[in-house]
């Protein structure tokens, strides 16, 4: 006998129906193997077979002596992990007539199984659950610990079911468990403001926090130079505080990338806060940018629509560094294996920090650096030019003073009053890219559209050639310049880019400044 069930197959982000098909006949002599697979399986996938017999008969069904062919199709596809488990072992026992098959291709099933029959979750829950929307399927069975992420995607039933017994009486509708509830939207209104750290927190550091403001209303990129303690990264952690909330649209995406790198957990929901990823300087290039033989999403995909913060920059690996240029320009990274490549969304903020020295005290106005000669400009060598040249804001950051610090009465702005201009800018510059689909905002402008969009009136020309030629300024910041006093007149709701943006904008180039490291 015949039967067919359906499963899926996660690549990227997107997952991809695949056709369980189950044939139960002929009879085996002893000895010899009862199941072939075929359909390009992989090795976890092959590994199940026995794990599925003595998982039918723990739960008191039997695997009878008759040849069992199973194809997972397409045939051209990988299909890759223990998450056929499930769906193969429902197709064995309705091709043998132990179960009901007139409601399997009713549902799509996904899920690991033990040997006693319970049902272990899986990665990559929600692209499956979106795919089985899309294609009209009237519920999907996954197990219990996933059946909450799926449930994110509405107008579907999910059932989780916790074992191979519960499964089964979802397709024979006996003792039928309630499909799982759950209200996107409501959630996703509730915690989209629900932060745990503020930029009240911080004390002093004023000219800082306007430069972070700067970099969330025009997406700009930003490096914070100063010695240790002075705050860098407790500045740094506030930023996702202050850029725009995500729309559901953005939140399911940066769930999807989240759920296939198998983060959301057992109490899984939508992500409704901008993400924030800061890994450790000893970080690979691959944990970076994704991969592995089974390519899996990398810091700079968990990071998509937040801000990767890389914190002590020069520590970084050469090699880890230079892995971002691309991934800055396209937003997208693009993993390519003999037999498959897929695209990881790759759209972040990249903030990041440094030392201005090996001992952190150059240029510090109390404590006095003792680096040798040519050990700084040697430091800073290590961040090449193609990097520096993809960051618009170099913020000098100095130590806060005792009296800002043991002042009781300071309440610094909340950072729900500085996102609300955050998210003004914003709204002028989606008006004035709404022809460009690939431009969302100040900082993805190419060069061109940079010299015409922020177009410079006479004082303002004549005060930027000046900065120019007296700080003597690399021709790479000139386009910087453009970029952020755009956005510091969008801030101020000028239509016209006046002399003290564009003052305000040259003094966030500090590292293209010569002289700057003697």
């Amino acid at each position: 006998m015949l039967v067919k069930t359906f499963a899926s197959a996660v690549q990227g982000v997107e997952a991809q129906t695949i056709s369980v098909e189950v044939n139960a006949g002929g009879t085996v002599a002893a000895g010899k193997n009862l199941f072939t697979i075929v359909g390009l399986p992989d090795k976890a996938v092959s590994e199940g077979l026995p794990r599925i017999e003595a998982a039918v008969r723990n739960v008191g069904f039997r695997i009878p002596r008759l040849r069992l062919i199973i194809n997972l199709a397409p045939s051209d596809i990988r299909k890759e992990g223990s998450a056929y488990d499930l769906p193969i072992s429902l197709g064995i026992l309705a091709a043998t007539k132990q179960i009901s098959g007139e409601r399997l291709e009713d549902y799509l099933i996904m899920g690991e199984i033990s040997l006693d029959g319970t049902i272990r979750p899986i990665k990559g829950i929600l692209p499956i659950a979106i795919q089985a929307r899309k294609e009209k399927f009237k519920g999907i069975i996954v197990p219990k610990l996933n059946a909450r992420e799926a449930a994110i995607v509405n107008d579907l039933k999910v059932y989780g079911v916790s074992s191979l017994r519960e499964a089964i009486n979802v397709l024979e509708d006996k003792d039928p468990i309630e499909p799982m509830e759950y209200d996107t939207r409501e959630t996703f209104i509730e915690n989209i403001n629900d932060y745990s750290v503020d930029f009240s927190d911080v004390k002093g550091q004023e000219n800082i926090k306007r430069a972070l403001e700067l970099a969330a209303a025009g997406g700009h990129n930003a490096i914070l130079i100063g010695p240790p303690g002075s705050g860098k990264t407790m500045l740094a952690r506030r930023l996702s505080t202050i850029l725009p909330p995500l729309s559901l649209l953005e939140a399911l995406d940066t769930t999807k990338i989240h759920s296939v790198a198998g983060m959301l957990g057992g109490d899984a929901s939508l992500v409704t806060h901008r993400p924030f990823r800061s890994p450790h300087h000893t970080i690979s290039d691959v944990a970076l940018v994704g991969g592995g033989s089974n390519p899996n999403p990398g810091e700079i995909s968990l990071a998509h629509n937040g801000v990767l913060f890389l914190d002590e920059l020069p520590e970084f690996k050469r090699t880890v560094l230079e892995v971002l240029r691309q991934p800055m320009e396209e937003r997208k990274v693009t993993i390519s294996r003999a037999r498959i490549s897929v695209d990881y969304p790759a759209s972040f903020m990249l903030i990041a920090s440094m030392n201005p020295c090996p001992c952190g005290y150059y240029n510090h106005p109390e404590k006095e650096c003792v680096c040798g000669p040519g050990i700084v400009k040697k430091y800073l060598n290590k961040i090449s030019g193609p990097l520096l040249d993809r960051i618009d804001l170099h913020v000098e950051v100095t130590p806060v003073s005792y009296d800002e610090l043991s002042e009781n009465t300071y309440t610094g702005e909340k950072s729900e009053h500085i996102a609300e201009r955050v998210i003004k800018a914003r709204e002028i510059q989606t008006k004035r890219f709404e022809e460009t689909p690939t431009i969302y905002s100040n900082a993805q402008m190419p060069s061109r559209m940079a010299r015409e969009v922020c177009a410079l009136n006479s004082a303002g020309q004549t005060l930027l050639k000046t900065a120019m030629k007296k700080l003597q300024l690399s021709a790479r910041a000139y386009d910087r310049i453009l970029k952020v006093a755009r956005t510091a007149a969008d801030l101020a709701g000028s239509d016209e880019i006046k002399i003290e943006h564009i003052a305000e904008a040259i003094q966030y180039r500090s590292l293209d400044r010569e002289g700057w490291v003697e």
